[in-house]
């Protein structure tokens, strides 16, 4: 059973604070050996939405992404730090994680466009939720990137 968590930065705990922090340095940093500045002061500006598994004393954070408010990264609300557990991967959590995420998305920015910054290989992925490429592919931290927007509803 999985706890789904949408919080501003200022509510969340410490103790969550530092588990999604420490998941993101696994996964971006240390799995895709990419050496970047994850902490980038975008935290404070973005809506957190986390999936945890309550095991034992501590849960487990399982999926993550941030929304980053309109105006700090881009004109539109920016989905970004997308990333499932190990231990879920295959399982269609990143699926459930990013339609959770568009609906939530959808109620607070009344249904505007989205933009992101994909990483290229995942652009197919991010089709299957309306995304469209507009850029050409460009580099991020060594690593393929294109920018993507799902157009807001009419």
């Amino acid at each position: 059973m999985l706890n789904w968590q949408w919080s501003r930065f200022e509510d969340l705990t410490a103790q969550q604070l530092y588990t999604i922090l420490q998941l993101r340095q696994e996964v971006f940093v240390v799995e895709q050996d990419c050496a970047y500045q994850d902490v980038d002061g975008i935290d404070q500006h973005s809506w957190h939405l986390a999936a945890w598994r309550n095991e034992g004393e501590e849960p487990a954070l399982l999926a993550y992404l941030r929304v980053v408010d309109p105006g700090q990264k881009y004109t539109e609300p920016s989905i970004g730090r997308v990333l499932t557990a190990q231990p879920a991967r295959g399982t269609g959590l990143g699926r459930e994680l990013m339609s959770r995420a568009l609906i939530l998305c959808d109620e607070q920015f009344d249904g505007g466009a989205i933009r992101i910054s994909a990483q290229l290989y995942l652009a197919d992925f991010y089709s299957e939720f309306a995304f469209e490429r507009v850029s050409e592919p460009y580099d991020e931290d060594g690593i393929p990137h294109i920018e993507m927007l799902r157009p807001g509803r009419p």
